[in-house]
């Protein structure tokens, strides 16, 4: 496949525009076209909500988003203390784009960013391809894989159920 046309766009500086489409469309990142890109790639996100999607690109830098003109063909983003752990998620292309190296140059894109780039140690979490990840370089860890389910809190004895609000800056 020449996919010598595809762009790809730092889309962490427009993450306030993401919301809705504008009449400036190759700068912006859709979210109804991110939907549709984890609809049909990325079982783990099929069911993510607008609202949820925005927040958390919102919070990500980099953003980085593959388009095939003006239709989004494939995205990653990042989160990172910048110098000391940085971490990788949603790495997703369009099926029909796949096996030409897409994947690899996005989160190539991601990892030589400014913002990640100075790093430590880059983590991401991966189901099913742990192969292509290692082709890239990362190393499987099992050393320092934790994970904390947040939940509401039951008190003993009482049947009660507590939601605590956070009052850090939320």
């Amino acid at each position: 496949m020449d996919c010598r046309h595809i762009q790809f766009r730092d889309s962490t500086r427009l993450q306030n525009a993401c919301i809705e489409p504008s009449a400036n469309r190759g700068s912006e990142l859709h979210l109804d076209q991110l939907q549709a890109l984890f609809q049909v790639a990325a079982f783990w996100a099929r069911d993510r909500k607008r609202e949820d999607l925005a927040l958390a690109i919102a919070n990500s830098n980099p953003v980085i988003s593959a388009w095939d003109h003006d239709h989004l063909i494939g995205f990653a983003r990042a989160t990172s203390d910048g110098i000391y752990r940085a971490t990788i998620w949603d790495v997703v292309v369009h099926p029909d784009y796949q096996g030409a190296g897409l994947g690899r140059k996005l989160v190539q894109t991601v990892l030589s960013h400014p913002h990640v780039c100075r790093v430590e140690r880059v983590y991401l979490m991966t189901t099913n391809q742990q192969e292509f990840y290692k082709r890239i370089g990362f190393e499987e860890n099992a050393t320092t894989t934790m994970v904390y389910f947040n939940q509401p809190i039951a008190l003993p004895n009482s049947g009660l159920v507590v939601e605590l609000e956070c009052d850090i800056g939320c």
